[in-house]
């Protein structure tokens, strides 16, 4: 096949937006401003509005302040981008971190909602519009749902079932769409609370990294900004870490 037919069978993205949900977090709102900055057009979804409608008004974008777990609202929401989109990230997440006894049936469920749900929710809203504008999907995990670490159990299984969830996604939806999941370890950002703000725990985790330091909103944002371009045109179904080596490295001692 010559060079000429290949290029005519490749997917070639629209120029519809791209909608990030939880658009107000540090994640979030991080890859928003980067998004802006490279020209793309923006979609932001949120539940606070003023925080929202700041954001929006730094980096160009249309907004809808809605709660990811009402259907029908979410579904309003990322239906005000437009009839093709051209990527969807999730950026809502939670970070529960209690021992097994501590645990109940209630802050599993919250936790599931929170990460798999509101995933599956903005995916199934967004599907016609992201096989209309040839879209990336980009959701997030964490390391712990691979790598086990103590007091995880609800982020772990909440973001386990975000991965079995985007790999599905990916066969179903390709061609037209690809989905694929950033993995992060611990990073300083509010989520994190106490374990990255106070020193001398930050300090023991970061030293739990290869790279020997915690994450920053930066690391994970750069990531997603890049599986939603198209340099990360022939990558779908792929679990990505960002996670300063602590997934496949032991730190030197």
């Amino acid at each position: 096949m010559s060079a000429g037919r290949l290029r005519q069978t490749r997917e070639v993205r629209t120029l519809g937006k791209i909608v990030i949900l939880g658009a107000t977090g540090s994640v979030g709102a991080v890859l928003a401003r980067r998004l802006a900055a490279s020209g793309e057009s923006l979609h932001l979804v949120a539940r606070d509005a003023e925080r929202l409608a700041d954001l929006a008004g730094a980096t160009a974008a249309s907004w809808s302040a809605a709660d990811a777990l009402d259907e029908s609202a979410l579904t309003a929401a990322i239906g005000e981008a437009g009839p093709d989109i051209s990527g969807l990230v999730n950026a809502i997440g939670s970070l529960a971190l209690k021992p097994l006894a501590a645990l109940t049936s209630a802050q599993i469920e919250q936790d599931f909602r929170i990460n798999a749900l509101s995933s599956f929710l903005a995916v199934k809203a967004g599907a016609a519009a992201l096989r209309k504008g040839k879209g990336s999907v980009v959701l997030f995990s964490t390391v712990a749902a691979r790598k086990g670490f103590p007091f995880h159990v609800s982020v772990a299984m909440a973001k386990a079932a975000v991965e079995g969830l985007a790999l599905s996604l990916a066969a179903e939806l390709a061609p037209h769409v690809r989905v694929n999941v950033v993995a992060p370890s611990l990073m300083r950002t509010p989520l994190a609370g106490r374990l990255a703000s106070q020193e001398t725990s930050a300090d023991a985790i970061a030293a739990s990294h290869a790279l020997g330091r915690l994450g920053e909103a930066e690391d994970a944002a750069a990531l997603a900004e890049f599986l939603l371009s198209p340099q990360a045109g022939w990558m779908t179904g792929q679990i990505i870490g960002c996670d300063g080596g602590r997934s496949t490295l032991a730190p030197k001692s």
